[in-house]
């Protein structure tokens, strides 16, 4: 088993990284604001079976890497620090579009398309695949037990994370929406707060060791 203050990190990775604005985020801010909360709930079904998906095709890469490439944490570490910055980047780069900001013409599609959209829209999105790819290796020792089950481990625990935080973002999104538009100074302030926390992680991860 992974240790409680690893696993107590790798929590706070997995919220800042779903709290951080990707393909995800925006699909599911779109259907809630434009179809409402049930249209945004069943798009939100679709992306946690995605994560589904990943966590099983990781967990089985992962297994057969870290036995096979003596160097293969040194390069997931140096992408996934990499990768970090380029969040960090584009929370604070100039002209960055405010994602509360939505097509209110979108055409509205049923629950089949919206939960298959959503699916795809995870199983597709590379922010998702790099970060198990990156993070999963800084928290599994060979000496914590079978890295298969680590990897489903820390791959529940993500799952929960993200569904949690979609949910109320689904639940929340078109008073957030609201919100935001009457307080512009909020949108510069998260993301620089985002920047922060994800910069942060960078530097943690570019310094940490193999156990």
């Amino acid at each position: 088993m992974i240790p409680i203050h690893d696993l107590f990190f790798f929590l706070l990775a997995a919220f800042i990284l779903v709290i951080s604005p990707g393909p995800n985020m925006i699909y599911l801010i779109s259907r809630s604001i434009t179809q409402g909360k049930k249209a945004g709930l069943t798009s939100l079904a679709g992306v946690v079976c995605g994560f589904l998906f990943h966590i099983v095709m990781v967990s089985f890469g992962l297994t057969a890497v870290l036995f096979a490439v003596p160097y293969a944490y040194i390069v997931l570490k140096i992408l996934g620090t990499i990768y970090l910055l380029y969040l960090a980047y584009q929370a604070i780069k100039p002209n960055g579009k405010n994602i509360f900001e939505v097509d209110k013409n979108m055409t509205a599609d049923g629950p089949k398309k919206l939960f298959a959209v959503g699916f795809l829209t995870n199983v597709l999105n590379p922010k998702v695949a790099v970060f198990y790819l990156s993070f999963f290796p800084q928290f599994i020792k060979p000496q914590y037990g079978s890295i298969f089950t680590q990897s489903l481990e820390l791959g529940l625990i993500q799952i929960f994370t993200s569904f949690t935080v979609n949910f109320i973002i689904v639940l929340t999104a078109a008073k957030a929406a609201s919100f935001f538009a009457k307080n512009p100074i909020w949108i510069k302030v998260q993301k620089w707060f985002m920047a922060s926390v994800l910069t942060f992680l960078a530097v943690k991860m570019a310094f940490s060791k193999a156990k």
